[in-house]
């Protein structure tokens, strides 16, 4: 996509989404002028020193009237308010986006304010653990899929337009609709969220005075639960936003559970068998390349002797090839995962390095599917 060097471009919000989007296309089309709002002033000035931003907005209503592309990037109930301060204040060649995990609320609001001719809804399906702008990346959103949810009035042209743009800065682009993006979403991340957050409650309510099962749980139930430390704010906002999709999704659940409480009563071995297979089966199926909605971890395990010197030995040797360590971690639960030392990294391409590099040196590796 040809687009002038004069294009500007804003974000309202500078956070780990936002700021991530913003440093890949100052990246991509370094010389496009991008201005941003955040309430928090700290992340804008970073922004503005690293050389993310050129301009910093000090009044939403006046500052991104010159826009071509306006990023919605803050918390969902931010971003509907800011809609209507918006309005009166977008030029007509302006395409408002957002990159909100749920899309039919603001898709709703974007209707009572007849803005549906400037707006392409938005969402990466990236996301991490950690927020803010210093955790953003010139690298979140490539080879990630994104979905694109038009409205109903804006052109098909501006939408072909915003798709390519979108593709240049190395996503995956998919175009839904807004309803059929909530039940997804619902199913891939909302739900899981939830249940990573109740397993955790459910091992928090058994936990003893002196909290040993806090020890126990370390290593595996601490990794298929990671999620559950993202940030409350965020998904409380989320939840209440989908909350029809994820009702719909957690009975579904309820009733699996009861059925799976039946089998126990029951004795039922093929059901539990049929169970787990069904979804192994469908899990194994599962691309393990692609990026997804939620952060993949890189991480690699090996065996080393309980010796002194030995962690120390074992990440020299990455650092003098030039592997950056993202952390490492003693694995004294190991009842569902082999390997002592667990060694986690930046990206796919450090962890095959690592491994390669260790082998070479006869560690035996061991990498969890």
């Amino acid at each position: 996509m040809q687009i002038e060097n004069n294009f500007t471009i804003g974000f309202i919000g500078l956070g780990l989404i936002g700021g991530s989007i913003a440093k890949s296309i100052r990246r991509v089309f370094p010389n496009y002028h991008m201005i941003g709002f955040d309430v928090d002033q700290a992340a804008l000035v970073e922004a503005k020193e690293e050389g993310t931003l050129d301009e910093i907005s000090t009044d939403i209503e006046q500052d991104f009237r010159s826009c071509d592309y306006l990023f919605l990037c803050a918390p969902v109930q931010y971003n509907l308010t800011v809609l209507e301060q918006l309005k009166e204040n977008l030029s007509d060649k302006c395409i408002l986006t957002d990159v909100g995990s749920v899309k039919g609320t603001i898709h709703r609001k974007i209707e009572q304010l007849d803005m549906e001719k400037n707006f392409i809804g938005g969402h990466p399906m990236v996301g991490s653990e950690k927020a803010g702008f210093s955790y953003s990346s010139d690298r979140l959103i490539e080879n990630a899929y994104y979905f694109i949810t038009p409205s109903a009035k804006v052109s098909e042209e501006r939408v072909k337009e915003f798709t390519s743009f979108i593709e240049e800065l190395g996503a995956i682009t998919i175009i839904l609709d807004s309803k059929r993006h909530d039940a997804f979403t619902a199913a891939i991340s909302h739900v899981p969220h939830i249940m990573a957050a109740e397993l955790v409650h459910v091992v928090k309510n058994m936990d003893t005075d002196d909290g040993i099962l806090k020890q126990l749980a370390a290593g595996g139930f601490k990794d298929i639960t990671r999620i559950a430390s993202s940030s409350p704010v965020v998904w409380e906002q989320i939840l209440l936003s989908n909350r029809e999709n994820i009702k719909e999704l957690l009975c579904q659940i309820k009733d699996s559970l009861e059925h799976t409480i039946r089998a126990l009563d029951c004795s039922d071995g093929t059901y539990l068998n049929n169970y787990f297979k069904e979804a192994g089966t469908y899990r194994e199926a599962v691309p393990d390349s692609a990026v997804g909605l939620m952060e993949k971890s890189y991480e690699i395990f090996l065996d080393i002797p309980d010796e002194p010197g030995t962690i120390a030995t074992t990440t020299t040797l990455l650092a003098l090839n030039n592997i950056s360590i993202k952390n490492i971690g003693i694995i004294h639960n190991r009842e569902f995962e082999e390997g002592v030392f667990k060694i986690m990294l930046y990206d796919d391409e450090a962890a095959q390095k690592a491994k390669k590099v260790l082998e070479d040196r006869n560690y035996r590796i061991y990498e969890r599917k």
